[in-house]
């Protein structure tokens, strides 16, 4: 058989006298895993795939292996899985000597997508969008914090008291802005270099806090985009001796950090969530895509607040919304209508936070959705007004992991558009972590029991 093809962006690689590719793919959490190849390597990876070991979906964050996975495990080796390159994403880091780089997806050994791929998840949803005639447009928001700290002075403090690079609540500062200009100019200059323009970056209320949007695209790049920016920043920070952290809630002192999603869909010409004729500007489809998010907000939970942090974020009072509500432009609903001309009409769901896997959260906010278009759902409830004024007989989000990964587990819906082996690896990725949560102790118990129980 003759070799295969390479994909002209691959082959230009070699052209331009390039030696070394990077390449990466997300895990469970969505913290991207990566190599360093060569060239050579790279080029035979590109027509057939490489080998990926598995332990990136059988360990967490701090790579400390499950003890419930099915998929993956002790009990199977941790075998290579393949994975595979998408010459689409394509790109340079402008931090790192212009390197090539490129993001990968996992392959079962069938050909087909592998169960576990967060890319992968995100793909079968928007394929069933597709199938249903939509194209998905979406937009990341993310607020995240900033410290003047690196990995050894972080370590060294075991945890414990971060200094903010700026002092104060200063939301929409010009001032602040001021205080790292140079970080402000690389974050947006280089991101939109790596291929993640940024819509816009200010201060958000919080000592050094900051919030970037993206700029709208298709929902796969789009979730590229926010893995990357999540992991481009961290890197950009590095050189300015700054440490970003997307933590949902880390001190109770101020509010979390969000990571919004907007959405919009479009049957190849026009925004289908805008009607002219319609007292709100929105189309019957929208208020059944919005209804389905309002109704399985609870189902998909566990990709909105992945972490035992997430739900401190969840406060009365602190701007995240603790209930599945809606209203017309209303930052205190969960979900927030921007209805207005046919190109700007679309959903901003509020309620994920800045810990999310981009990929996973971005897939249950739109299963939600258009479950509600399949099933035809109607809006139950008026829009909110004010700060949850309509939504007294509401019942709030639960505060615990664990609550809400029994109900994700036990849902129909979730395992209908992510999959049983989806559905049930990261069930028992969430009871893991929130095992750990039940076996730390923590500076709260110590400074509450050491000295007076």
């Amino acid at each position: 058989m003759p070799p295969a093809q390479l994909h002209p962006r691959i082959a230009a690689l070699r052209e331009a006298g390039e030696t070394r590719v990077k390449v990466a793919a997300s895990d469970i959490d969505g913290v991207l895993r990566g190599k360093l190849l060569h060239i050579d390597k790279f080029e035979s990876a590109s027509t057939g795939g490489f080998g990926f070991c598995d332990v990136v979906f059988g360990w967490d964050s701090q790579d400390v292996t499950y003890d419930n996975t099915q998929v993956t495990g002790w009990q199977h080796g941790f075998p290579d899985t393949l994975a595979r390159i998408d010459p689409d994403t394509a790109r340079r880091v402008p931090w790192d000597g212009d390197v090539p780089f490129f993001l990968a997806e996992f392959i079962s050994p069938d050909g087909s997508p592998f169960p576990l791929c967060p890319r992968q998840t995100l793909r079968r949803v928007l394929a069933r969008a597709e199938k249903l005639g939509f194209a998905v447009m979406t937009g990341f928001e993310f607020e995240w914090f900033n410290f003047r700290e690196t990995p050894h002075s972080w370590a060294a403090k075991r945890g414990v008291d971060p200094e903010p690079i700026t002092p104060g609540m200063f939301g929409y500062s010009l001032l602040r802005m001021a205080d790292h200009p140079d970080f402000f100019r690389a974050l947006m200059d280089e991101m939109a270099a790596f291929g993640v323009p940024i819509e816009g970056l200010h201060t958000e209320t919080g000592p050094g806090v900051l919030e970037a949007a993206l700029l709208f695209s298709p929902a796969l790049e789009q979730a590229d985009r926010a893995i990357l920016f999540k992991t481009g920043a961290r890197e950009i920070g590095k050189r300015f001796g700054i440490m970003p952290s997307f933590m949902a809630k880390w001190s109770a002192k101020y509010p979390g950090c969000s990571g919004h999603i907007h959405q919009s869909l479009s049957d190849g010409q026009d925004n289908v969530f805008f009607a002219a004729d319609h007292p709100r500007r929105m189309s019957p489809l929208f208020e059944s895509y919005l209804a389905g998010q309002v109704q399985c907000l609870m189902e998909f939970a566990p990709l909105f607040w992945p972490t035992v942090n997430s739900y401190k974020r969840l406060v009365d009072g602190f701007w995240a919304p603790v209930k599945p509500t809606w209203g017309m432009d209303n930052r205190t609903a969960s979900f927030r209508v921007l209805a207005g001309s046919p190109k700007a009409t679309r959903l901003e769901t509020r309620c994920p936070g800045a810990d999310v896997n981009p990929y996973l959260a971005m897939a249950a906010v739109i299963a939600a959705g258009l479950h509600g278009v399949e099933q035809g759902l109607k809006l139950t409830a008026p829009p909110i007004t004010g700060t949850n004024q309509g939504a007294e007989g509401i019942a709030r989000a639960p505060r615990t992991l664990i609550e809400t990964t029994r109900v994700f587990e036990r849902s129909a819906i979730a395992r209908d558009w992510l999959g049983d082996t989806f559905v049930e690896h990261f069930a028992a990725t969430r009871d893991w972590e929130w095992r750990q949560w039940l076996d730390a102790v923590t500076d709260w118990e110590r400074q509450r029991y050491f000295e007076i129980i």
